[in-house]
């Protein structure tokens, strides 16, 4: 193995999708196999990453930061579907085309896959297709709780529901305390209209909502992006 693979591992050993994602699955000889394939690319916030209905050559996870999927209706109107975290999949395997934009909310640094070679690899190990059938399921239930977050949940518990999400995987993801003892601080990358979108609330609700929750010191929020929650467990029982 030549020094610069070499160093190339050792940054995968210390990255957040070796410890928590996909290439958590590969033994080490699998991981260099992967990493001979992969390439990372850094996007600034604003920018695009996929366009709707692209057919782009690559399939991705989440290294850091947050990418925003929008769905433009046939009038402009615009709205937000999904927040993809770090360890979260980007594209579609075996099916190129998406219907959504993809969008830095922050800077983004994706690891990214040409297709064919990622789809040879999942047929080669089948811990690593494991492992992506797994995580594919988990977003098809995280995309079911949030039907039933959208029609039946009151407009504090939508607000509580995201942020503790938010929260939630930013601690599992290793850029936060993790345990409810201690905070969990991190900064939010949508407008309040965005959230508004999200939640299918109205702008002004949402305002009222973040107040609500300081005021019963569920969130603090030094500045209008940054927020921390002392009690995750606190949060979860607003959430409903």
């Amino acid at each position: 193995m030549d020094a610069e693979i070499a160093s190339e591992l050792g940054r995968c050993a210390s990255c957040v999708i070796r410890r928590e994602g996909l290439c958590g699955a590969l033994k080490q000889d699998e991981l260099l196999q992967f990493r001979r394939i992969a390439n990372r690319r850094k996007f600034e916030p604003g920018e695009n990453i996929l366009q709707s209905d692209d057919d782009p050559d690559f399939f991705a996870a989440v290294i850091s930061g947050v990418v925003k999927l929008t769905k433009v209706l046939f009038d402009g109107r615009q709205q937000v579907v999904d927040l993809l975290l770090p360890v979260d999949c980007l594209g579609q395997v075996f099916g190129r085309r998406s219907s959504y934009y993809a969008q830095a909310a922050t800077q983004v640094e994706l690891c990214c896959f040409p297709y064919s070679g990622f789809e040879q690899m999942l047929e080669e190990f089948p811990d690593l297709k494991h492992r992506f059938l797994e995580q594919t399921l988990d977003d098809l239930d995280s995309a079911r709780d949030w039907m039933v977050l959208l029609g039946r949940k009151t407009a504090e518990e939508r607000v509580a529901s995201l942020l503790l999400m938010l929260a939630t995987r930013t601690a599992i993801t290793g850029t936060a305390h993790n345990g409810s003892s201690r905070p969990v601080a991190l900064d939010l990358h949508l407008k309040r209209h965005e959230i508004a979108d999200f939640l299918g609330l109205t702008y002004e609700t949402v305002c009222r909502q973040f107040t609500a929750l300081k005021n019963k010191g569920l969130i603090q929020q030094p500045s209008r992006r940054r927020f921390s929650v002392p009690d995750t467990e606190a949060l979860a029982k607003a959430a409903g």
